[in-house]
């Protein structure tokens, strides 16, 4: 197992803010560094048990998908990349902290809106698509099920909520209300076609993509940017296609060990109330999460 970070600390830098996974810091005023520490949150609560080489992962995997989008990929979209070394903006003594899990980015105007594309009927979707035969204003025809594969991808765009509140889906009319028009539009036809690529390949690989969400920002000449994190297993439901039935719940490569644990979780011999502090999670519940970040890493990039 390596070496888990649960919080960095580079005092070499000026931090930013510190989501429920990356930690940011300040580049000069047009750069980020973006830390993927080892943190994991669940019910939008972040654990007090780091999860060993989730960052790295996640780092990995999103550079992979920067990459097949890039240039000499799907061209799609911009991303925020630098393409400048991590290692390069700190002190020697702070490279272990960066090594292999951290992106030095361009310093965007991210835009309030979290681009969600969903492949197939799951979670918090198919729950409303039960209640009202729709998912954030789409209307979706009779007969789906748990798990159902759409016929086309559909747009549910979510408004972006503060750390350990919950992100609220909303229509598209929404999105225009916030951003306009245009970039409403090009978010959702960018996201669209970036979901379908990345589908197609990772269907190649033995993995389903279900749903996924993307972030985007504004450069200082206001080009649409992809920023953040890009098709992760903290960012996308991620099924294996072995495992795939549908009317049932695909086992995922995500976090779901941990909710699972959690859901029968108690404090002070009452159930979990779903707010911090969260309980200590069991190292089995640790190792088992780490070994399917880890498989969804070997079966994406071999």
């Amino acid at each position: 197992m390596p070496t888990a970070l649960h919080t960095s600390s580079l005092t070499s830098l000026t931090l930013l803010a510190r989501g429920k996974v990356r930690d940011n810091y300040a580049v000069g005023d047009d750069r980020i560094l973006m830390v993927a520490s080892d943190r994991l949150s669940a019910f939008d609560v972040i654990m007090g048990e780091p999860i060993p080489g989730k960052g790295q992962l996640l780092t990995q995997m999103a550079l992979f998908w920067f990459d097949k989008l890039g240039p000499q990929g799907a061209n799609v979209c911009p991303n925020h990349l630098t393409g400048d070394a991590p290692e390069s903006v700190v002190t020697a003594a702070e490279v272990p902290q960066v090594q292999g899990r951290a992106m030095l980015v361009k310093r965007l105007k991210p835009l309030p809106v979290e681009a969600v594309v969903r492949g197939y009927l799951a979670g918090s979707g198919w729950k409303e698509y039960q209640a009202n035969g729709a998912v954030c204003g789409v209307k979706l025809g009779p007969g789906l099920k748990n798990a159902s594969r759409l016929p086309e991808p559909i747009y549910t765009p979510a408004a972006k909520a503060a750390v350990g509140d919950h992100d609220e889906n909303i229509t598209f009319e929404r999105t225009v209300e916030m951003v306009g028009l245009d970039l409403a539009t090009r978010m959702r036809d960018i996201s669209i076609a970036i979901y379908k690529f990345a589908s197609a390949l990772a269907l190649t690989k033995g993995i389903i993509i279900a749903d996924t969400k993307f972030e985007f920002g504004l450069d200082q000449d206001g080009t649409l940017t992809l920023m953040d994190e890009v098709l992760t297993p903290d960012s996308s439901r991620f099924w294996p296609v072995e495992s795939y039935q549908e009317g049932i719940n695909p086992p995922s490569y995500d976090k779901q060990f941990v909710r699972d644990w959690l859901e029968q979780a108690q404090v002070d011999g009452k159930p979990w109330s779903k707010t911090p502090p969260a309980p200590r999670v069991p190292d089995e519940v640790i190792a088992k999460t780490a070994a399917k970040y880890r498989e969804a890493l070997t079966r994406l990039l071999g």
